[in-house]
C-alpha cells in the first residue's frame, strides 16, 4: 500500500497522509474529504500535472488543486519570512562614527512609540541613510546612546563610570524615549545637591584640605563647619567668610594651634570657638560672633575685629597689636585681654 502526503496548492502546512488506493478520481475523493476543497487536480512538488494514478509513487508529497493552476509553495514561505526578519533581523548603526549592531526587534518592541521604532520598524520608510557599509548613519554622541541601547535590550539603566547622566538624558528625549527619560530625570535630581545646605562633614573638609595646593587660596565661603576639629591645622590665606562653626547639639569647634594667618572668616559664626593659641595674623573677622570663645594666647596682630561681638570671650595673654577693634557690639573688658 502507497502513502502520500497531501497539501492543498500553494501550501506546505496542515498537510495530511492518506492511503492510495482505486483511481485517481477515489484519491480526489479522499482528498476532499481530509483537506475540505472540492479537489479536481493533483501536482507534484515540481507542478506537474498528475492525470494517472499509476504515476504516484510511495511517499510522494502532492499538492491538490481546485482547478487553479499550480502554485509553488515557496512563494507563501517567502512573504513570511520578509514579515518576520523584518522584525528579527540584524542591523547595523553608525552612531557618530561609533558601530552598534543590534536586531530590529531591539529597537522597536520596548518603546514602540520612539523615533527609533518609527525609524526601523519598517524597511526604508524613513529612506535612513547608509554608510559605505550598509551600516545607518545617525549624527548623535555614541558615549550617551551606549546606555539607550542597553536598556532596550534588557530594559535596565546602567551607566558606566565617567558619562555624564545629563547627555544620556538628553539622547532619551531626542530618540522619544519617555519611560527612560523620565527615569533619568529622577536620577539627576537625586544626584544634585540638597537645598538645605546640610553640614559639611570633617571628611570632606579635611578632603578640601589635601587637594588644595600649598600656593593656592582654599575657599569654603558659606560652609557649614558645625563643630569641626581642625586643631594645628595650617590653612593660611583661606577663605571662610560667612561660615557657620556653631554647633546646636553644643559641640564647639576646636582650631588650637592652627594656621589661620590672613584668613578672611569676616561674618562667621564662632560662638565658643577654641582658637588657643591659633595664630590669626592680618586676618579678617569683621562682624563675626566670638561669644564665650577661647582666645587665649592668640596671634591677633593686625587682625580685623570691627563689629565683632566678644562677650564672655577669652582673650588672655594674645597677642592684640595693630588689631582693630571698632564698633564692637560689647564693651571689651581688660581683664578679658592682658597683652
Amino acid at each position: 500500500m502507497r502513502r502520500v502526503t497531501l497539501f492543498v496548492n500553494g501550501t506546505s502546512k496542515n498537510g495530511k497522509v492518506v492511503a492510495v488506493y482505486g483511481t485517481l478520481p477515489d484519491l480526489l475523493s479522499v482528498a476532499s474529504n481530509k483537506l475540505g476543497i472540492k479537489a479536481s487536480c493533483l501536482y507534484n512538488g515540481k507542478g506537474g500535472l498528475i492525470d494517472d494514478i499509476a504515476l504516484i509513487r510511495d511517499d510522494d508529497v502532492l499538492y491538490v488543486s481546485e482547478g487553479d493552476s499550480f502554485v509553488d509553495p515557496q512563494s507563501d514561505v517567502k512573504p513570511m519570512l520578509e514579515l518576520q526578519g523584518s522584525h528579527t533581523d540584524w542591523i547595523t548603526l553608525n552612531i557618530g562614527g561609533r558601530l552598534f549592531t543590534t536586531t530590529r526587534s531591539t529597537l522597536v518592541s520596548k518603546e514602540p512609540d520612539s523615533m527609533l521604532a518609527h525609524m526601523f520598524r519598517e524597511k526604508d520608510v524613513w529612506g535612513n541613510k547608509q554608510d559605505e557599509k550598509g551600516a545607518y548613519l545617525i549624527d548623535r554622541s555614541p558615549e550617551y546612546f551606549e546606555p539607550i541601547l542597553n536598556y532596550l535590550r534588557h530594559g535596565q539603566l546602567i551607566v558606566n563610570e565617567g558619562i555624564n547622566i545629563r547627555g544620556v538624558l538628553e539622547e532619551a528625549r531626542f530618540f522619544g524615549i519617555e519611560q527612560l527619560a523620565e527615569q533619568l530625570e529622577m536620577t539627576v535630581k537625586s544626584s544634585q545637591p540638597a537645598d538645605d545646605h546640610s553640614p559639611i562633614s570633617r571628611k570632606e573638609f579635611v578632603r578640601f584640605l589635601l587637594t588644595t595646593p600649598t600656593k593656592s587660596e582654599l575657599r569654603c565661603q558659606g560652609a557649614n563647619l558645625q563643630g569641626v576639629k581642625m586643631l594645628c591645622s595650617n590653612a593660611e590665606g583661606a577663605s571662610l567668610k560667612g561660615c557657620n562653626f556653631e554647633d546646636p547639639s553644643g559641640l564647639k569647634a576646636n582650631l588650637e594651634g592652627a594656621n589661620l594667618k590672613g584668613v578672611d572668616m569676616e561674618g562667621s559664626q564662632m560662638t565658643g570657638i577654641n582658637l588657643r593659641v591659633a595664630t590669626l595674623k592680618n586676618a579678617k573677622l569683621k562682624n563675626c560672633n566670638l561669644r564665650g570663645a577661647t582666645l587665649a594666647g592668640t596671634d591677633l596682630e593686625n587682625c580685623d575685629l570691627s563689629g565683632c561681638d566678644l562677650q564672655e570671650a577669652n582673650l588672655r595673654g594674645s597677642n592684640v597689636k595693630g588689631a582693630i577693634f571698632e564698633e564692637m557690639l560689647t564693651p571689651l573688658h581688660m581683664s578679658q585681654s592682658v597683652r
